[in-house]
Protein backbone atom coordinates (compact mmCIF):
# COMPACT_ATOMS: atom_id res chain seq x y z
CA UNK A 1 0.00 0.00 0.00
CA UNK A 2 1.50 3.51 -1.04
CA UNK A 3 0.71 5.78 1.95
CA UNK A 4 1.65 9.46 2.21
CA UNK A 5 2.26 12.06 5.46
CA UNK A 6 1.94 15.61 4.02
CA UNK A 7 5.71 17.04 4.72
CA UNK A 8 5.13 20.75 6.38
CA UNK A 9 6.42 23.13 9.12
CA UNK A 10 4.32 21.24 11.92
CA UNK A 11 6.06 18.79 14.27
CA UNK A 12 4.93 15.30 15.59
CA UNK A 13 5.24 13.37 11.89
CA UNK A 14 7.58 10.98 13.31
CA UNK A 15 5.67 9.06 15.87
CA UNK A 16 3.06 8.81 13.30
CA UNK A 17 5.59 7.41 10.62
CA UNK A 18 6.40 4.97 13.61
CA UNK A 19 2.96 3.56 13.83
CA UNK A 20 2.53 3.19 10.76
CA UNK A 21 5.57 0.94 10.65
CA UNK A 22 4.35 -1.10 13.32
CA UNK A 23 1.32 -2.01 11.45
CA UNK A 24 4.38 -2.88 8.55
CA UNK A 25 3.34 0.30 6.08
CA UNK A 26 6.29 1.87 4.88
CA UNK A 27 5.25 5.93 4.46
CA UNK A 28 6.52 8.30 2.19
CA UNK A 29 7.49 11.63 4.53
CA UNK A 30 6.62 14.60 0.91
CA UNK A 31 5.45 18.07 0.22
CA UNK A 32 5.67 16.44 -3.89
CA UNK A 33 1.98 17.19 -5.20
CA UNK A 34 2.39 14.21 -7.70
CA UNK A 35 3.08 11.77 -4.66
CA UNK A 36 0.25 12.79 -2.44
CA UNK A 37 -2.16 12.60 -5.59
CA UNK A 38 -1.16 9.22 -6.34
CA UNK A 39 -1.02 7.96 -3.06
CA UNK A 40 -3.59 5.24 -1.96
CA UNK A 41 -4.14 7.51 0.94
CA UNK A 42 -2.63 10.71 2.82
CA UNK A 43 -2.20 11.56 6.25
CA UNK A 44 -2.30 15.24 7.44
CA UNK A 45 -0.78 15.15 10.89
CA UNK A 46 0.78 17.19 13.04
CA UNK A 47 1.09 19.75 16.07
CA UNK A 48 2.17 23.68 16.09
CA UNK A 49 0.30 27.09 15.10
CA UNK A 50 -2.53 27.36 12.31
CA UNK A 51 -1.50 30.59 11.11
CA UNK A 52 2.34 29.50 10.45
CA UNK A 53 1.42 26.24 9.23
CA UNK A 54 -1.17 27.64 7.05
CA UNK A 55 1.48 30.07 5.15
CA UNK A 56 3.83 27.21 5.28
CA UNK A 57 1.08 25.45 3.15
CA UNK A 58 -0.06 28.40 0.69
CA UNK A 59 3.12 29.26 -0.11
CA UNK A 60 3.60 25.57 -1.71
CA UNK A 61 0.10 25.92 -2.60
CA UNK A 62 0.03 22.08 -0.52
CA UNK A 63 -3.81 23.89 0.80
CA UNK A 64 -4.95 23.82 -2.89
CA UNK A 65 -3.46 20.16 -3.31
CA UNK A 66 -4.94 18.54 -0.33
CA UNK A 67 -8.29 20.19 -0.69
CA UNK A 68 -8.09 18.48 -3.70
CA UNK A 69 -7.49 15.30 -2.78
CA UNK A 70 -9.64 12.22 -3.44
CA UNK A 71 -8.41 9.14 -1.76
CA UNK A 72 -8.95 8.69 1.64
CA UNK A 73 -7.02 11.54 3.93
CA UNK A 74 -6.58 11.33 7.81
CA UNK A 75 -6.18 14.54 9.66
CA UNK A 76 -5.13 14.79 12.99
CA UNK A 77 -5.05 17.09 15.63
CA UNK A 78 -3.82 20.35 13.70
CA UNK A 79 -4.56 18.54 10.80
CA UNK A 80 -7.92 18.53 12.08
CA UNK A 81 -8.17 22.23 12.75
CA UNK A 82 -6.51 23.00 9.10
CA UNK A 83 -9.13 20.77 7.25
CA UNK A 84 -11.60 23.34 8.94
CA UNK A 85 -12.57 26.51 6.87
CA UNK A 86 -11.22 29.08 9.93
CA UNK A 87 -9.50 29.26 12.90
CA UNK A 88 -9.71 31.70 15.88
CA UNK A 89 -5.72 31.15 16.62
CA UNK A 90 -4.65 33.37 14.48
CA UNK A 91 -7.79 34.53 12.82
CA UNK A 92 -6.79 32.45 9.81
CA UNK A 93 -8.77 30.99 6.67
CA UNK A 94 -8.06 27.15 6.46
CA UNK A 95 -8.06 24.99 4.21
CA UNK A 96 -12.33 24.88 3.98
CA UNK A 97 -13.03 20.92 3.50
CA UNK A 98 -15.24 20.96 6.49
CA UNK A 99 -17.11 24.45 7.09
CA UNK A 100 -16.30 24.55 11.03
CA UNK A 101 -14.48 27.11 12.87
CA UNK A 102 -11.83 26.25 15.28
CA UNK A 103 -12.20 27.99 18.82
CA UNK A 104 -10.34 28.57 21.68
CA UNK A 105 -10.82 26.82 24.81
CA UNK A 106 -11.95 29.66 27.51
CA UNK A 107 -11.91 27.68 30.93
CA UNK A 108 -14.84 28.03 33.07
CA UNK A 109 -13.62 26.95 36.21
CA UNK A 110 -10.10 27.38 38.28
CA UNK A 111 -9.47 23.74 37.64
CA UNK A 112 -10.36 23.76 33.43
CA UNK A 113 -6.61 23.95 32.20
CA UNK A 114 -5.62 24.54 28.58
CA UNK A 115 -4.10 23.39 26.87
CA UNK A 116 -5.98 19.93 27.46
CA UNK A 117 -3.33 17.11 28.08
CA UNK A 118 -3.86 14.13 28.71
CA UNK A 119 -6.52 10.76 28.08
CA UNK A 120 -10.32 11.34 27.70
CA UNK A 121 -13.16 9.32 26.42
CA UNK A 122 -15.05 9.40 23.22
CA UNK A 123 -18.30 8.62 22.20
CA UNK A 124 -21.13 8.91 19.45
CA UNK A 125 -19.01 7.19 17.36
CA UNK A 126 -19.73 6.88 13.78
CA UNK A 127 -18.05 5.69 10.46
CA UNK A 128 -15.82 2.83 10.03
CA UNK A 129 -12.89 4.70 11.22
CA UNK A 130 -14.42 3.08 14.66
CA UNK A 131 -15.05 -0.42 14.21
CA UNK A 132 -14.36 -2.85 16.58
CA UNK A 133 -13.63 0.66 19.32
CA UNK A 134 -15.82 0.73 22.24
CA UNK A 135 -18.42 3.51 23.13
CA UNK A 136 -16.36 5.26 26.15
CA UNK A 137 -12.33 4.32 24.71
CA UNK A 138 -9.70 6.25 25.94
CA UNK A 139 -7.56 8.23 23.46
CA UNK A 140 -4.95 11.08 24.08
CA UNK A 141 -5.28 14.46 23.37
CA UNK A 142 -2.73 17.78 23.43
CA UNK A 143 -4.68 20.83 22.09
CA UNK A 144 -6.04 24.44 23.14
CA UNK A 145 -8.45 24.86 19.76
CA UNK A 146 -11.31 22.72 19.37
CA UNK A 147 -13.71 22.07 16.24
CA UNK A 148 -17.25 22.23 17.86
CA UNK A 149 -19.91 19.83 17.25
CA UNK A 150 -21.39 19.76 13.84
CA UNK A 151 -23.15 17.71 10.94
CA UNK A 152 -19.88 16.60 9.89
CA UNK A 153 -19.10 15.06 13.52
CA UNK A 154 -18.02 11.31 13.99
CA UNK A 155 -16.98 11.19 17.63
CA UNK A 156 -17.35 14.09 20.81
CA UNK A 157 -15.54 14.47 23.81
CA UNK A 158 -15.88 16.78 26.65
CA UNK A 159 -13.49 18.99 27.68
CA UNK A 160 -14.82 22.43 29.34
CA UNK A 161 -18.03 21.56 26.90
CA UNK A 162 -18.80 18.64 24.08
CA UNK A 163 -16.91 18.78 20.82
CA UNK A 164 -15.49 17.34 17.50
CA UNK A 165 -13.43 14.80 18.57
CA UNK A 166 -12.99 13.07 15.15
CA UNK A 167 -15.05 14.53 11.43
CA UNK A 168 -15.18 13.14 8.09
CA UNK A 169 -17.17 14.23 5.10
CA UNK A 170 -16.42 12.42 2.06
CA UNK A 171 -13.23 11.17 1.66
CA UNK A 172 -11.53 13.41 4.56
CA UNK A 173 -11.57 11.45 7.98
CA UNK A 174 -10.12 13.23 11.21
CA UNK A 175 -9.41 13.15 14.71
CA UNK A 176 -8.52 15.47 17.54
CA UNK A 177 -6.67 13.23 19.12
CA UNK A 178 -3.79 11.74 18.40
CA UNK A 179 -4.42 7.89 17.69
CA UNK A 180 -0.91 7.23 16.97
CA UNK A 181 -0.43 8.20 21.12
CA UNK A 182 -3.61 5.98 22.06
CA UNK A 183 -2.04 2.73 22.57
CA UNK A 184 -4.08 -0.12 21.34
CA UNK A 185 -7.10 2.32 20.55
CA UNK A 186 -5.37 4.55 18.60
CA UNK A 187 -3.22 1.64 16.69
CA UNK A 188 -6.79 0.11 15.77
CA UNK A 189 -8.10 3.48 14.49
CA UNK A 190 -5.06 4.08 11.93
CA UNK A 191 -5.51 0.30 10.89
CA UNK A 192 -9.05 0.99 10.18
CA UNK A 193 -8.41 3.89 8.09
CA UNK A 194 -6.08 1.56 6.12
CA UNK A 195 -8.69 -0.39 5.35
CA UNK A 196 -10.97 2.47 4.07
CA UNK A 197 -8.01 2.77 1.97
CA UNK A 198 -8.02 -0.29 0.36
Amino acid sequence: MNVAIVKYNAGNVYSVTNSLKRLGVEPVLTDDADVLAKADCVLFPGQGEAKGAMAYLRERRLDEVIRNLKQPVLGICIGQQLLCRHSEEGDVDCIGVFDAEVKRFRPQRHEDKVPQMGWNSIGNLKSGLFEGIGEGSHVYFVHSYYVPLCNDTIAMTDYIQPYSAALHRDNFFTTQFHPEKSGDTGEKIIENFLKIAL
